[in-house]
């Protein structure tokens, strides 16, 4: 694509600090890890944030620290990428799916309370395109039916609701793989602010080990990298302003794109677009549009064709035949995501609008 759906945004800074790391001979996890760690609990206000290799880990740790196993259910969205659910599978225990609001693609409370059941340990909404869920909603459903609440807020670095950002209401997954909002190649973070789920994920992250050679529980080798970590503390500094750029870019396709169904951004909500997703009209076919949209060589995708539930693997597994999501099946086949990273320039960003207008 001459205009690629999304670009690794990495500098010469990025460049230093990992030489800098590299000559310390300090290159496993360590005094970086430590400072990003620190750095990334202040920038959320949150009492802490663990390190780990990647978002699936991350949310893995989340699962594991909070007690969560065989038997037990964990309530999320199909509409997500599969790590959502394979964080819980990886614990031993049973992703349960509830459909998402139309709106703004996260979960629906409503959906989520009615497939509760006696099992129930865990509700995982996804911030996902990096708008924030309804999080006191949840908040007030965990509440009510003794329920841990967790966030997958793999994509939405910064986001905020109601003055508060994600990542604080319950244990949080963020990922920073290259596509993300701020990366560290790979990589994810835990944030928590429980005490207690923190030390467990902190051993958890490091074969079980509350000390160095004293194993308390079998547990993982998850550690960042102080590679990685250097990385991390050079974008953590730039995420305001490639939000600002973000949310600038969207202000244009918001005031430009005609006959598409833009997206929705909640009252007192801080979305960082993480990505622009817009939903064609009734009587348009998106994927032939879509087809149309890279012939003219800007970079679109869809975030995602397929819901979990449908995934082979959970077809294999079954238990899932008979699930009714209607707006989950609604939005694979609509949704369709533009080019909107901070490193996109202002032609092209016309030429993408322009491409939009002319194709729908």
């Amino acid at each position: 694509m001459n205009i690629p759906i999304s670009k690794p945004n990495v500098g010469e800074r990025e460049i230093a600090a990992i030489s800098e790391v590299i000559r310390s001979g300090m290159i496993a996890q360590g005094p970086k890890v430590q400072e990003f760690e620190r750095r990334f609990a202040e920038y959320h206000g949150v009492k802490h944030a663990i390190a780990s290799t990647n978002g699936t880990t991350a949310l893995q740790m989340a699962m594991l620290a909070n007690g969560i196993g065989a038997g037990d259910e964990v309530i999320i969205p199909s509409f997500s990428f599969f790590a959502t659910a394979s964080s819980i599978l990886f614990t031993g225990a049973k992703p349960v799916f509830a459909d998402i609001d139309p709106e703004t693609f996260n979960l629906d409370p409503a959906s989520a309370e009615s497939v509760i059941t006696e099992k129930t340990k865990a509700i995982m909404p996804v911030h996902l395109y990096g708008q924030a869920a309804d999080m006191p909603a949840f908040e007030a459903l965990a509440k009510k039916h003794g329920l841990i609440l967790l966030e997958d807020a793999a994509q939405s670095h910064g986001a905020k609701l109601e003055g508060r950002f994600v990542g604080t209401w319950g244990t949080s997954g963020f990922s920073f793989y290259p596509t993300k909002n701020m990366t560290t190649c790979e990589g994810g973070m835990l944030t928590t602010q429980d005490d207690e789920v923190a030390e467990r994920a902190r051993m958890i992250r490091n074969h079980g080990m509350s000390q160095q050679y004293l194993h308390e529980m079998v547990g993982f080798n998850f550690r960042m990298t102080d590679l990685m970590a250097a990385m991390g503390l050079i974008q953590l500094d730039n995420l305001p302003k490639w939000t600002a750029i973000r949310n600038n870019n969207a202000s244009y396709y918001n005031e430009t794109l005609k006959n598409v169904i833009k997206p929705l951004v909640r009252d007192n909500a801080t979305h960082v677009y993480h990505q622009y997703t817009i939903r064609m009209p009734d009587g348009v076919d998106r994927d032939e549009v879509m087809k149309q949209i890279q012939a003219k060589g800007v970079g679109v995708r869809v975030y995602y064709p397929l819901p979990i539930h449908r995934q082979p693997i959970f077809e294999k597994m079954g238990g899932y035949e008979n699930i009714d999501l209607p707006q989950t099946e609604k939005a694979t086949r609509e949704v369709m995501s533009l080019p909107i990273h901070p490193l996109l320039t202002e032609a092209e960003r016309e030429r993408v609008a322009q491409v939009i207008n002319e194709v729908i």
